[in-house]
């Protein structure tokens, strides 16, 4: 699948699963927005958790390299597609990175109206993307079918 394709199939996503490293392999899904063409940026919003001490970022602070997948599925096996995004978080507090932290956000909130009256408060995740992969099970069915 041609980057061009890769990224528009991976935008138009509503949630992906974010893969991060440590002493085992961590998977969490995750709520996501663009910043630019080549980054990604998901938030630790307020949605109960049993500690703020979350895995994926203390994984992404001792091993910042992460993949990002996108996908979807039905029993139509021909409408069958994922995108991956690999690349390097940093992770972002309010206090630390203000100006970015701001600018995730505003992308997030603009994406999930969930975050219209509540904004994420917690560190945020930037991913700069190194590579984009992707397979679709046959891309002119796969592209007359978007996600909403």
């Amino acid at each position: 699948m041609e980057k061009a394709e890769c990224e528009e199939r991976f935008w138009s996503a509503r949630v992906a699963r974010l893969a991060t490293v440590g002493t085992w392999p961590h998977l969490v899904p995750i709520t996501f927005a663009a910043l630019g063409e080549e980054t990604i940026v998901s938030a630790v919003d307020d949605k109960p958790k049993r500690t703020l001490g979350l895995r994926r970022l203390a994984n992404i602070a001792s091993e910042p390299r992460v993949a990002v997948l996108a996908d979807w599925y039905e029993e139509d096996w021909d409408r069958l597609w994922w995108v991956r995004a690999d690349g390097v978080a940093e992770i972002v507090s309010a206090d630390d990175g203000a100006k970015l932290h701001e600018r995730a956000t505003t992308a997030l909130r603009r994406k999930y109206g969930q975050y219209a009256d509540r904004a994420p408060l917690g560190p945020v995740i930037v991913i700069e993307v190194r590579r984009w992969s992707g397979w679709a099970a046959s891309a002119a069915l796969a592209r007359a079918h978007r996600p909403v």
